[in-house]
């Protein structure tokens, strides 16, 4: 799933419809997430596969901070990134490029986030703050017969 992600950030800066692909793959770990919780984050995701197999190259890899695992932050961090994503689609112009762009835009801005705290920090920082990785975790604990892994 590497391939991926470079794939929407830089082809979606010449065809911005690209950024519904971010949508749809949104749309299937989130209905994925009711059954297996984050297994999308541990096996799936193509930005974690980004931070595991480029960005661990540059890391310093020190232990992550513990504020990166209060639920508070967490839950901070996911609706302050949900309330960017509705406020662009609020002022952006209603058409197919404008809309698939806001997809490209957050897929760039969270990857810039876990570039700026995977360096320093650990590469898979950004994974515990995700906003949805949060989400997923909250979707896969409404079911009680869900596979753990």
């Amino acid at each position: 799933m590497i391939w991926f992600l470079p794939f929407i950030l830089v082809g979606g800066l010449f065809n911005s419809v690209l950024g519904y692909m971010v949508l749809l793959m949104m749309i299937f770990f989130l209905v994925l997430s009711y059954f297996k919780g984050r297994f999308w984050c541990s096996f799936l995701c193509p930005r974690g596969a980004f931070l595991d197999l480029v960005l661990s190259r540059f890391s310093f890899k020190r232990k992550i901070p513990k504020i990166f695992y209060i639920s508070k932050v967490r839950w901070t961090v996911f609706f302050i990134f949900i309330g960017f994503f509705i406020l662009q689609f609020i002022i952006s112009p209603k058409n197919i490029n404008a809309i698939g762009f806001i997809f490209v835009r957050m897929c760039l801005i969270t990857t810039l986030f876990s570039i700026l705290l995977g360096v320093p920090i650990h590469q898979r920082t950004w994974c515990l703050i995700c906003p949805m990785g949060t989400l997923q975790e909250k979707i896969g604990g409404f079911n009680k017969n869900k596979e753990e892994r």
